[in-house]
């Protein structure tokens, strides 16, 4: 009956000689063997070979990242819901860190946040009111949190040899900011706060020169941010931060006045931090999109790793249009695929760029690393149902098992939606596209009669005479409608 049915809607229940979701899975599965040219060279080192290291404040780091557990961190002022792609640069710095063997901790800004970074801004900050905030540190510190455990997970299904001991923590540095004095605090630490340095920082420099100038709140940042790296370098064993490039002035800062606090250390204080290591930082560069500009929040182009405001589908769709040019780099960066198995996909790619095969790797390899194993593969599934490559005239399915698991992707995507079955057959497609879009009578009607409606897995177009009526012969298993409007607008539906 399935044959049957599949065959007139155009599935094929035969083997392929290029199966590409096979193939997809045979490219991107990363063995022990693979890493190891990866894990020999030293971190550093490697780091730079993928792209993800832009500045170091000492490069004996390299040596001792090599010798030493480290403590590192990056920290991010919950002044959105979820953090978004341009954040996950030094959590992959850190993910990297903590895979052979370094403790790090992911750090949420509650108390920075009621300041405001002027870094890499023209204007400041609109406020949030208190209840957005604290929503916002609790949700980022969650997904920070998340994100280095599903990560190590991840790494896991890409059978990376993973060195034991490294811990994963999260904080808010509101934990101890909101005990802090003003009077104690300029007393305490004023005099290792040097303003000249402040004002020749591009952070505050850029501001100073600008029209709008720049308030006393942004201009002090620099200093709760240097105060945060100190707190935890003497609390939390913390040596490193790392950060965006347009965060260097604030990473330097902090580890000038660690330097300072360090030079006034009485005997004790020496003792008791003999193991101690010196302050670092590192920097990732700055995701831009393709015109160059940084790709941020305040751009309005983010892509969140939230799944309430941004889907695994959503994700997976973003990297599969990623331009050839960039394919390569964002593979290095965004996953733990092995570099020389990276530069294998490259060349599978290069013999037929139609295929979009790098793209379709790095798709799912981010929206796993992102959303959990298995979510790539959905994503895959649906992405080859709704916009089949050259090889597929449409979606090819091997097995009825496969078709099922399409829909149930479909489901779980939240992209299928359920109707009764009684309020769509034998009903002219405007009446349906009434209920699917909201739209008015006219302009359904408009979208059959100008030839915008295309049908079923064969892409039948709608009669333009508006007459035609949905007939279960165009059903998938007597029960999925799938209607196309235009050239990229799909509408499945769960008749039941």
């Amino acid at each position: 009956m399935l044959r049957a049915r599949t065959a007139r809607l155009g599935f094929q229940l035969i083997p392929r000689r290029w199966n590409s979701l096979a193939r997809l899975e045979e490219l991107s599965a990363a063995t022990t063997e693979g890493h190891a040219a990866d894990v020999q060279e030293p971190l550093i080192s490697h780091l730079r070979s993928r792209g993800l290291l832009q500045s170091i404040t000492h490069e004996e780091l390299s040596d001792i990242a090599e010798k030493h557990k480290l403590g590192l961190y990056c920290g991010a002022d919950p002044t959105a819901r979820s953090l978004h792609l341009g954040n996950l640069l030094p959590l992959m710095i850190l993910l990297h860190f903590n895979l052979r063997g370094h403790d790090v901790i992911g750090l949420v800004g509650g108390a920075t946040v009621q300041v405001g970074d002027p870094s890499g801004r023209t204007t400041e900050r609109d406020a949030l009111d208190a209840a957005a905030r604290d929503d916002n540190v609790l949700k980022i510190q969650a997904q920070l949190q998340n994100f280095l455990e599903q990560g190590l997970e991840y790494a896991k299904t890409k059978q990376y040899p993973i060195k034991a001991g490294g811990a994963i923590q999260t904080k808010n540095n509101y934990s101890w900011w909101h005990g802090v004095k003003m009077l104690e605090f300029l007393g305490t630490y004023g005099r290792f706060i040097r303003v000249g340095q402040m004002i020749s920082r591009d952070s505050v420099k850029n501001r100073l020169e600008s029209a709008n100038g720049i308030g006393f709140n942004e201009f002090s940042y620099q200093i709760l941010q240097a105060f945060d790296f100190w707190h935890m370098w003497k609390h939390d064993n913390v040596s490193v931060q790392v950060g965006g490039n347009d965060q260097w002035g604030n990473i330097t800062a902090g580890v000038d006045f660690i330097t300072r606090l360090k030079g006034q250390f009485s005997k004790e204080e020496k003792k008791a931090h003999s193991n101690q290591r010196g302050a670092f930082g590192i920097t990732v560069p700055l995701l831009t999109t393709a015109n160059g500009t940084k790709f941020g929040k305040s751009a309005g182009n983010a892509v969140f790793i939230d799944s309430a405001i941004t889907p695994p589908f959503e994700i997976y769709q973003y990297f599969i249009k990623t331009p050839d040019a960039d394919v390569k780099k964002l593979l290095h960066i965004f996953t733990l695929l092995p570099l020389l198995q990276v530069k294998t996909i490259m060349e599978q790619h290069e013999t037929d760029p139609a295929l979009r095969l790098a793209q379709r790797i790095l798709a799912a390899e981010v929206t796993d690393l992102i959303h959990g194993a298995g979510s790539g593969h959905s994503a895959e599934l649906i992405t080859s149902f709704l916009y089949p490559l050259p090889n597929e005239p449409y979606k090819q399915l091997a097995s009825p098992e496969e078709a099922q698991a399409t829909i149930n992707a479909l489901e779980r995507a939240g992209i299928m939606i359920r109707f009764s079955k009684v309020n769509f057959i034998n009903k002219k497609y405007s009446e349906i596209l009434q209920i699917l879009t909201g739209s008015s009578k006219s302009d359904a009607r408009r979208l059959v009669t100008n030839g915008s409606v295309y049908v079923g897995v064969d892409r039948v177009k709608v009669d333009e005479s508006d007459e035609l009526l949905l007939t279960e012969e165009y059903l998938i298993q007597d029960r999925l409608l799938l209607l196309r409007v235009g050239k990229g607008k799909f509408h499945v539906v769960d008749l039941v």
